[in-house]
């Protein structure tokens, strides 16, 4: 986005884009996982607590977005975060609630 004050028709739809992704509580549990570092699904289930097709279709959802990205390593893929500005946005929402 440009630094100026106001906000061209392409930077609402990016910003809408990424509240969206935003809105599930699944994809924030991952988001926070990811946040400590590359991650395989398995870690990423047992951290979160959810089943494995949710974490797998929420991943597919950040990937296609832009905001996660895959390692493939043997039989495993590792994911982690792209996108900075995502980790920048949780963290501003948290601190301006606190």
């Amino acid at each position: 986005m440009k630094g100026s004050k106001t906000f061209t028709d392409e930077d609402l739809k990016r910003l809408s884009s990424i509240f969206k992704i935003l809105s599930e509580v699944s994809r924030l549990k991952i988001l926070r996982c990811l946040m400590e570092g590359e991650k395989c699904v398995t870690e990423i289930i047992n951290a979160t607590g959810l089943m494995q097709a949710n974490v797998s279709k929420q991943i597919k959802i950040m990937q296609e977005a832009g905001i996660l990205q895959c390692r493939p390593a043997g039989l495993q893929r590792f994911y982690r975060i792209v996108d900075p500005s995502i980790v920048e946005i949780c963290q501003t929402v948290c601190k301006s609630r606190n």
